[in-house]
């Protein structure tokens, strides 16, 4: 059996995500896996692990790329759609829950918040500095107290007094955290004051002069702690959904803008194939020295690289795929 599925590509700092929805945006299937500083490769694992996991064949009617790789992964796969990741998580979020106004994202090195109003983004923004309000940092904290980080959410939820932890800056709460250890606070009263330090972090940060109305969504990876399910349900007063599949929900959202595209152009894809997940592709940086800009200008390859590295952008030679870094357009392909 065959089917017509769109695929999406969510390329972060930490994991990267695919996601398959069908020809009425319906949920099919996806993929995550971490992208531990080689997006290329996690892009390619991805692919291959996504039609390993299948129970029948795809037909790929297009392709959308979001995240902080979304270019890359674009590049690589012949996406049709490239965008970034407020649009998709609010596209993938307002489809799979109706009504909702506002989005809390947190993942594991940046985090954001999305207003919608009937279904239309008002405002948003964005946390890519502070550590203290990012999935990383639970993930650090857990492992300083020897909890997994499977076991956090469950652990913080038995708490009966938490911890009071300042969560304003990653290293003052790093430090606060050692000094209630050390005053002998349980562990699950520390796990949930971490909770709670990291949501006033983010309402503070990224909420502030924003009215937070209901429907109230939680996505990405930290969304499965449910003690930080439980700290914004506190701190907000209201019941917070977190939605199937919402580590995924930026690539659903990429499928989803991907499918948009298709039934509006009826363009053919430019999906280049799943073979490209067996392809190989190599990086090569070289500086243009064309204006004082120098720009370091990046070139994808596909095929080896030779053995002297070219030491003129003009002098890269093979198949290229992408190039992108400089400012002026002068090396960009189409």
């Amino acid at each position: 059996m065959t089917i017509n599925v769109y695929l999406g590509i969510d390329v972060g700092s930490v994991t990267t995500k695919l996601a398959l929805v069908d020809e009425t945006g319906k949920y099919i299937d996806s993929y995550m896996l971490r992208t531990s500083g080689k997006p290329v490769v996690a892009v390619q694992t991805g692919m291959r692990e996504l039609i390993k996991q299948a129970l029948c064949d795809y037909n790929i009617q297009g392709v959308g790329t979001t995240g902080s790789g979304r270019n890359l992964a674009g590049a690589l796969v012949g996406a049709d759609v490239i965008k970034n990741e407020i649009t998709a998580h609010a596209v993938a979020a307002s489809t799979y829950v109706p009504g909702v106004q506002t989005i809390l994202e947190i993942g594991g090195q940046d985090s954001k918040i999305i207003i919608l109003r009937d279904g239309i983004v008002t405002d948003f923004a964005m946390n890519t500095v502070c550590a203290a309000g990012t999935g990383s940092f639970l993930d650090q904290q857990a492992n300083r107290l020897n909890v997994p980080i499977e076991k956090f959410g469950e652990t913080a939820l038995k708490s009966t007094n938490p911890a009071r932890i300042a969560g304003r800056c990653g290293v003052f709460a790093e430090s606060d955290l050692i000094h209630k250890q050390q005053l002998g606070y349980p562990v699950e009263d520390l796990l949930y004051g971490l909770c709670q330090a990291l949501v006033r972090n983010y309402l503070s940060n990224l909420a502030l002069g924003k009215e937070l109305l209901p429907i109230v969504t939680f996505q990405g990876g930290v969304a499965t702690n449910s003690g930080m399910v439980k700290a914004f349900e506190e701190a907000l007063n209201t019941k917070v959904v977190v939605p199937d599949n919402h580590q995924t929900m930026g690539a659903i959202g990429a499928a989803l803008l991907a499918m948009e595209n298709h039934q509006y152009t009826e363009n053919p894809t430019k999906f280049k194939g799943w073979e490209v997940g067996n392809m190989h592709f190599n990086s090569i940086t070289n500086q243009c020295n064309g204006c004082s800009n120098n720009c370091e200008v990046i070139t994808i390859v596909e095929g080896d690289l030779p053995d002297e590295h070219p030491k003129e952008i003009k002098d890269i030679k093979g198949n290229i795929i992408a190039r992108w870094g400089g400012t002026c357009g002068r090396w960009d392909i189409s």
